[in-house]
């Protein structure tokens, strides 16, 4: 295979690293929060039963901000059920997952969780079931100081600060035929822009998230966004995306690809956005909040919600084991929300623990990491300062969903303050090593700081809760500086982070 040229230049700046594209997302879906993040009982339980051990997992993975209490459960929440004293909550039938929610754990809950793990809490409303009245009364518990009757509740609750909500997603996938509440793009935009309206009434500032496309699949996608922005286009800051991936009849080629999708998916979000904007005359931009995004395997046995009389509390869910493709992917599904900040200013993995998530927990037992923790951790880590265009040129290689493809893709960020900067690559071919070749002469003196890559001759490894170490970033053998130029060769199937420190 020939070299691949990647040129890293300060001079060609996309926008900011924002600490918001490293978000994630807890959702009342199987066991996501019970024995997911909260478990009293548990060994390493504190005092509200949060999982210490999990927190502390969380806090290594780098998340920004997380996203809650949906995703579909919230189309049916009432959140007034979930504060108070929790021996007087009720406990409700959850129609998105068909399960039984014991109400334990709510807003009060969730934002002590997000204090105790550094965290920016993101809120989203019913819209499904509820509508303007409610979402100003969740507006008014959270963020009002007190003197009212609902923010007076909240300090009786415990709560004598307001909490730190400005990100608010009105609703959630509301395209999707499957959400309780369904509307079509008309009906959605006129409610979601008499819900922005009202808000603002008592939070001028709020950052608002409109509901875009569940997909690129669906069949109103494009048409969706246009419909909705035109209503609620002087409301809204952002616009929603979510995205799934998984291999499908073994086409691992196209799998390995699935950045290509997202690529496409924010230019044509962002498109619709701008045409709807020069329409209305204008300087308002819109930008996406890809809050639901990850490697999913939908058709797989552990997706099946419970069916019938059979209601469980947290019932097993989703719960996919991830191998080393599947991490190699979610590090190039990052590489692409970095190098659309332009337009991405909020991004959200879908989701944090048990529940298609970077983190597993066993109910009284060890919490550990899967494949997908280690490239959103390392890329948390060290993607600082500013996002860099980072033009590559690559073999290409055939696949059925997306064409012809390169073979390799990269990003990479700069931190001028620091002197530092960090690029992530990706090597998609499946049984191939590619050399690469990185310029980065424009930085006048550079020193490589280290290199590391994730990969694995079997490519289906996974991680488990008695090996969770057996396979993880690694120290890349070979890579090597020679007048400005960084030379190295990509693992098939591999992630890779490359540090390095400027003159």
């Amino acid at each position: 295979m020939s070299t691949a040229q990647i040129t890293v230049d300060p001079g060609f700046v996309v926008g900011p690293v924002r600490r918001r594209t490293f978000g994630s997302f807890v959702e009342h879906l199987g066991r996501c929060v019970y024995t997911g993040i909260h478990e009293p009982g548990h060994p390493t339980a504190d005092e509200n039963g949060f999982r210490t051990d999990v927190l502390d997992l969380v806090r290594e993975l780098g998340v920004g901000t997380v996203r809650y209490p949906g995703g579909n459960f919230v189309s049916g929440y009432r959140w007034e059920d979930g504060v108070g004293p929790v021996d007087q909550r009720p406990r409700r039938l959850d129609l998105a997952w068909h399960s039984t929610e014991p109400n334990t754990f709510g807003v009060d809950e969730f934002m002590a969780w997000c204090a105790k793990a550094g965290i920016e809490p993101m809120m989203a409303v019913n819209l499904g079931t509820r509508g303007i009245a409610e979402a100003l009364d969740l507006l008014e518990y959270c963020t009002i100081a007190g003197g009212t009757a609902l923010s007076d509740a909240r300090r009786a609750n415990g709560a004598a600060d307001p909490y730190p909500v400005t990100m608010w997603c009105l609703g959630n996938e509301m395209d999707g035929p499957w959400q309780i509440g369904h509307k079509t793009a008309t009906e959605y935009g006129r409610l979601a822009a008499e819900v922005a309206r009202a808000m603002r009434m008592v939070q001028p500032d709020l950052e608002l998230v409109a509901c875009g496309s569940s997909g690129t699949a669906m069949p109103t996608f494009g048409e969706w966004e246009r419909e909705v922005l035109t209503e609620t286009y002087d409301l809204v800051d952002l616009i929603s995306a979510h995205a799934y991936y998984c291999e499908e009849d073994g086409d691992s080629a196209s799998f390995l690809a699935s950045a290509v999708n997202m690529d496409a998916f924010i230019t044509g979000v962002s498109a619709t956005a701008d045409a709807v904007g020069t329409a209305r005359k204008s300087a308002k931009q819109i930008h996406i909040s890809f809050d639901e995004w990850n490697v999913w395997y939908q058709q797989r046995v552990e997706s099946k919600v419970p069916e019938g009389d059979d209601w469980p509390v947290a019932p097993n869910l989703l719960e996919d084991r991830y191998n080393v493709a599947d991490a190699v992917v979610v590090g190039n599904l990052l590489i692409s929300l970095l190098r659309h900040t332009d337009r991405v200013h909020s991004a959200s993995l879908a989701q944090l623990v048990n529940v298609i998530a970077p983190i597993m927990t066993e109910p009284g037992g060890p919490a550990w990491r899967q494949t997908t923790f280690h490239p959103f951790a390392l890329t948390s880590r060290h993607a600082r300062g500013e996002v860099l265009r980072v033009p590559v040129r690559s073999e290409s290689y055939a696949t059925a969903k997306f064409g012809d493809v390169p073979v390799v893709d990269a990003v990479a960020t700069h931190d001028a303050d620091a002197g530092e900067v960090a690029v992530f690559l990706v090597n998609r071919s499946i049984a191939e090593p590619s050399p690469v070749e990185i310029d980065l002469r424009a930085f006048g003196g550079i020193e490589l700081v280290e290199a590391v890559v994730l990969s694995n001759p079997d490519h289906t490894w996974h991680a488990t809760a008695s090996d969770s170490t057996s396979v993880a970033p690694r120290p890349l053998d070979g890579a090597g500086i020679d007048a400005g130029r960084l030379s190295l060769v990509l693992p098939p199937v591999s992630w890779a982070m490359v540090r390095l420190r400027t003159a």
